[in-house]
């Protein structure tokens, strides 16, 4: 029996090295035209092949089961029933151990995408929110153990969810080994880096390359007293920027990624993307080799963990993202994240104008639909109103005034508004600065809480339901940030904690509240009314197949610059959602009257001329054929 068994496994490991030949020789050739184009090193090259091989022998078996899986239908991240979900791992559990331990709640949200928030190693006072990464292959030691993420990963997969989480390649922290080195004047590891004696060089830099946070930490370099050096850190100066010019850079971090893939991660979110390849006299952005970087990840993820995702962090317009995808011939990115429209969500909200809104969903729905983004309304981010300034000039407003504006009514300085959050980046000479606060409270629920005042929170609760529908409504992914869907408010706690009360980011990045998520279940509360909400709407959306990505999707013209009307349509459904981004009720003008079915009430509505309540929506639907 013994001898059967391990002929059984030897024969499972035959096949399994097969399948992984198959995949080599089937992308050997790209790779190594793409590698030799960039590096010209056939050693280093030899070297990566055989680093991928080891890596993909050595992957755990129940993983290849499910690469296996997933190859034979592509496109399972595709469909309707998926919904994610970003989280800060101490924030919402403790520890690793504890999001295990919590898995039940999750899939009680319907998520099935969890994105843990960076959990490597940084140290502690310079860490960035964790994107100050001191060692890419050990897990903060107060939120457990590479074999704990494995362990969650495994218990995901028996659910059905998949693990996503960031892997920041465009710099490394100053503690890190490499950086270490570095700084004691080792010319191998000076290399990996961006390291200059001579300070005109660096000035030339600066004459090209934006500021990343020209407040905060304005410059593109730091200078290092006791070496005498100035090193390249794009964003603060215990961040140093990674030379990918230097193949050893490209070829040691692709381990580092392969060995995280390894550990269960599905979805591997890189962190910066576009800032990767850095070149004199340019902006260092969105130059050509991050494009043939990219394109080698997703080779080599489809040759080592085809069930691995790319998720690309890149922060433009729609229009501008779309290299990233690549081509259907030459893939890169999986998914990208939907950010500009994001931000224009919040510029809706304040101004009561979705005009430029609707430009940008046009945009983004006429683009090939293999193109799938990750929508959202907030983030672990602060919210910059990098807007489309020339056409907003169009509707009468100017650019400083209006960021001003908008910084004004979210931090509830200005008349009317109920929104509550503070200013991140806040820069008293241009008077420009990014925005922080939870969706709850940029909705008034905060403010309407503090006030007692019962209209006004039964107002701010429907927005906040009304924009999630919106969100649910787009093609792509959804993902909701930890809390929202129990309104959690602002945190004002950072301020008490010395290594966080300088960023103001902290004040959406608050302890995940168990008291208040176990009222979800208490009819009448704020958090059953969220809860209860985006229940149904999920429900509702997991269900049609009107909401798969691949339905044709358009805006909807209702004559009413305050209406944002969203129409999908397949052979079977014709769905029509209708969104108020207006305080006060509003009519929506129907191009094609008829019989519809209200799909939260199931009540048929004749759609003919619609009023709408401030800040409220329907989803309607009918039949065809």
């Amino acid at each position: 029996m013994l001898s059967n068994l391990f002929k059984k496994g030897a024969n499972k490991m035959e096949q399994a090295t097969e399948v992984l030949k198959e995949r080599l020789a089937a992308r050997h050739d790209e790779l190594r035209w793409l590698y030799m184009e960039l590096y010209n090193n056939g050693d280093m090259f030899a070297e990566l092949c055989d680093q991928i091989y080891q890596f993909a022998v050595n992957r755990d078996a129940q993983l290849q089961k499910l690469d296996r899986s997933r190859e034979k239908d592509p496109t399972w991240f595709r469909k309707n029933d998926m919904l994610g979900m970003m989280l800060y791992i101490d924030n919402f559990a403790g520890n690793l151990k504890g999001v295990k331990s919590k898995l039940d709640y999750l899939e009680s949200c319907h998520v099935n995408c969890i994105h843990l928030m960076p959990f490597l190693e940084s140290p502690k006072g310079r860490s960035d929110g964790g994107y100050a990464v001191a060692d890419f292959r050990k897990v903060q030691p107060q939120l457990g153990t590479m074999d704990d993420l494995a362990q969650l990963a495994k218990a995901c997969h028996k659910k059905g969810m998949n693990l996503c989480m960031d892997f920041v390649m465009n710099h490394t922290s100053e503690d890190h080994e490499w950086a270490k080195k570095a700084r004691q004047g080792d010319g191998e590891y000076m290399s990996r880096y961006f390291f200059y004696d001579d300070p005109s060089i660096p000035q030339q830099y600066d004459q090209t390359v934006p500021q990343v946070f020209p407040t905060t930490a304005p410059g593109n370099f730091t200078y290092l007293d006791e070496m005498g050096y100035y090193v390249m850190t794009s964003f603060y100066p215990y961040q140093w920027d990674l030379n990918y010019r230097n193949p050893r850079v490209f070829n040691e971090m692709m381990y580092n990624f392969l060995y995280l893939a390894n550990q269960g991660i599905d979805i591997i979110r890189i962190d910066a993307v576009p800032y990767i390849w850095k070149e004199l006299g340019t902006s260092c952005r969105n130059l050509p080799q991050v494009h043939t970087i990219v394109r080698m990840m997703r080779i080599i993820c489809e040759i080592v963990c085809p069930s691995v995702l790319l998720l690309g962090e890149v922060v433009m317009e729609p229009e501008k993202v779309v290299p990233y995808f690549g081509t259907v011939e030459k893939p890169e990115c999986h998914m990208l994240y939907n950010v500009t429209t994001m931000a224009t969500t919040w510029h809706s909200v304040a101004t009561r104008d979705i005009r430029l809104l609707k430009k940008q969903m046009d945009i983004v729905n006429s683009l090939p639909k293999d193109y799938l983004f990750l929508n959202y309304l907030r983030c672990h981010d602060d919210i910059g109103w990098g807007l489309d300034y020339p056409t907003l000039e169009g509707y009468g407003m100017q650019e400083v005034g209006h960021k001003r504006f908008l910084n004004q009514y979210f931090t509830g300085a200005y008349e009317n508004s109920g929104s509550r959050g503070e200013l991140y980046n806040d820069d008293p000479v241009t008077q420009d600065a990014r925005f922080c606060g939870t969706t709850a409270s940029m909705c008034g629920v905060e403010s309407a809480i503090f006030e007692r005042n019962e209209e006004k929170l039964t107002h701010a609760i429907r927005m906040d339901l009304m924009l999630h529908a919106y969100m649910l409504t787009q093609s792509g992914i959804p993902m909701l940030y930890s809390g929202d869907e129990i309104g959690q408010l602002n945190d004002y706690t950072y301020k008490q904690d010395e290594d966080k009360k300088e960023d103001s980011r902290y004040i959406h990045r608050g302890k995940f509240q168990w008291n208040l998520a176990a009222l979800n279940v208490k009819e009448g509360t704020v958090q059953e009314q969220i809860f209860h909400g985006l229940e149904e709407l999920e429900k509702i959306r997991r269900m049609r197949h009107v909401f798969d990505s691949d339905v044709a999707v358009y805006t909807y013209d209702v004559k009413d610059n305050a209406i944002l009307g969203i129409l999908r349509q397949n052979e079977e459904e014709r769905f029509i959602g209708l969104f108020n981004f207006h305080d006060e009720p509003r009519t929506a003008w129907m191009e094609e009257p008829g019989e519809y079915t209200n799909l939260l009430t199931n009540e048929q509505v004749t759609v003919r001329d619609l009023l709408i309540p401030g800040h409220d929506f329907l989803w309607l639907s009918k039949k065809l054929g």
